[in-house]
């Protein structure tokens, strides 16, 4: 009995409080202002997210290019290998005479497939960034609509987004820091290494198994 009292006493309260103050989402319903400013974040928030699946969608597919590439490289030579030592076990003497027919044709098709190696991982890292800054970009703005429905129309548009601009500079600013201290050499370019050494050592295999016989 006390309690039911208690609850109907106090609901008076709590209808005068709301009265008073109103949920910042009423706030923003009743503002045309912040109303139409939500609107238009939220569908911004919903193409930036869509943007960033198309990204990743790209990144995804420039990934497996690479991929692909690696494996050509390889299965490539190994074909190209096998054909060769087959055919100087038929006529060594002119194998190993014409080996620089092989060995040039081999180093061209190396260089060509590191190249498209390099552009890949070019388009590869051009595709993170672009990502990095579509997800900060989302970030940020989560960030102002989750203010906004907090704050209502107390919500002071240029002070508040101002303040998380500047945040995520600093950020970025601390982020690129410590990225040029810490990676001078990715592991982009030791690939772009790796593959191009492998190039040096296919060539020699290949001036290998062409004069092996001979």
């Amino acid at each position: 009995m006390m309690t039911t009292t208690a609850m109907a006493s106090s609901s008076p309260r709590e209808i005068a409080a709301a009265t008073k103050h109103p949920h910042p989402l009423h706030q923003i319903a009743q503002s045309s202002t912040h109303k139409l400013l939500l609107k238009q974040w939220l569908k911004e928030e919903e193409l930036i997210t869509r943007r960033a699946a198309l990204k990743e969608t790209q990144l995804d597919s420039v990934r497996r290019e690479i991929a692909g590439l690696s494996c050509s490289f390889f299965i490539f030579h190994a074909i190209t290998l096998l054909l060769l030592f087959s055919a100087s076990a038929r006529d060594p003497s002119a194998a190993c005479r014409r080996s620089w027919i092989p060995c040039i044709c081999s180093l061209l098709c190396s260089m060509a497939i590191v190249w498209a190696i390099r552009y890949k991982i070019d388009t590869e890292r051009h595709l993170e960034k672009l990502l990095e800054r579509e997800m900060e970009d989302g970030f940020l703005l989560r960030k102002c609509v989750e203010e906004l429905k907090k704050k209502g129309t107390e919500f002071d548009l240029l002070k508040e987004v101002d303040a998380l601009r500047r945040a995520k500079s600093l950020g970025v600013e601390v982020k690129g820091r410590q990225m040029a201290a810490a990676r001078r050499w990715s592991k982009r370019d030791f690939t772009v290494m790796f593959f191009f050494a492998a190039s040096c050592g296919v060539l020699g295999l290949t001036r290998f198994v062409l004069c092996s016989h001979y």
